[in-house]
């Protein structure tokens, strides 16, 4: 799991507007633009907020910094792994809640096999969307939104078990502050790609 992963939330008409093979071209085309984009961005990289682009791509997509992460993907992988640990023992309405959240952004599911890409969102060759790790589309991430609303006040009650099934300490994601934090942020990027009617879109380059 040597991955890195940006997150970025995209206007979805303008990213929406392209066909599906040209929208990941697109993307990367205003994200790398000289001295408009965010390659090789001045400004310092600040965790927990929101880099936006310069120029004439500024009003149409945002990447997220989470916090801890170095923008390595292995967090997110050992959230997933966290999570089986614990969901056994969490009630109902958490693992219902965070099986739904999880499956629609990280998690692979207990049999790895979980599709985080919207059908129909990206073309289907895999020598266009090579990097694409996730793409919602902003039906989806509304969805995901209204989840994380829902879970998100049920979550201290996890922590009992947590701390006795799941928790490494010193390892990724190894404490439930840890696991909570990045919940919060992705529920950050949700609420906000949702309150735009945005898409998600997760690369790893």
């Amino acid at each position: 799991m040597g991955l890195d992963i940006t997150v970025l939330v995209a206007d979805w008409s303008w990213l929406g507007e392209a066909p599906p093979g040209e929208r990941l071209s697109r993307l990367r085309g205003a994200w790398y633009a000289d001295e408009t984009g965010l390659w090789d961005h001045d400004a310092p990289v600040v965790e927990g907020d929101w880099e936006w682009p310069r120029g004439p791509n500024g009003a149409f997509f945002a990447v997220y910094e989470f916090r801890g992460t170095c923008g390595s993907f292995k967090a997110h992988f050992w959230a997933g792994e966290r999570w089986e640990s614990v969901r056994d023992h969490a009630g109902p309405p958490v693992r219902a809640g965070l099986d739904a959240l999880l499956l629609g952004l990280i998690w692979g599911g207990l049999d790895g096999e979980a599709d985080h890409v919207d059908q129909g969102f990206f073309c289907d060759d895999p020598a266009i969307t090579y990097g694409v790790l996730l793409a919602r589309s902003p039906d989806s991430v509304r969805e995901l939104a209204a989840v994380w609303e829902d879970v998100r006040p049920r979550l201290d009650g996890l922590r009992g078990a947590f701390d006795e099934h799941a928790a490494a300490p010193g390892r990724w994601v190894g404490d439930f502050d840890e696991f909570t934090g990045l919940l919060d942020d992705w529920g950050r990027v949700l609420s906000e790609a949702a309150r735009r009617g945005w898409g998600l879109v997760g690369l790893s380059e």
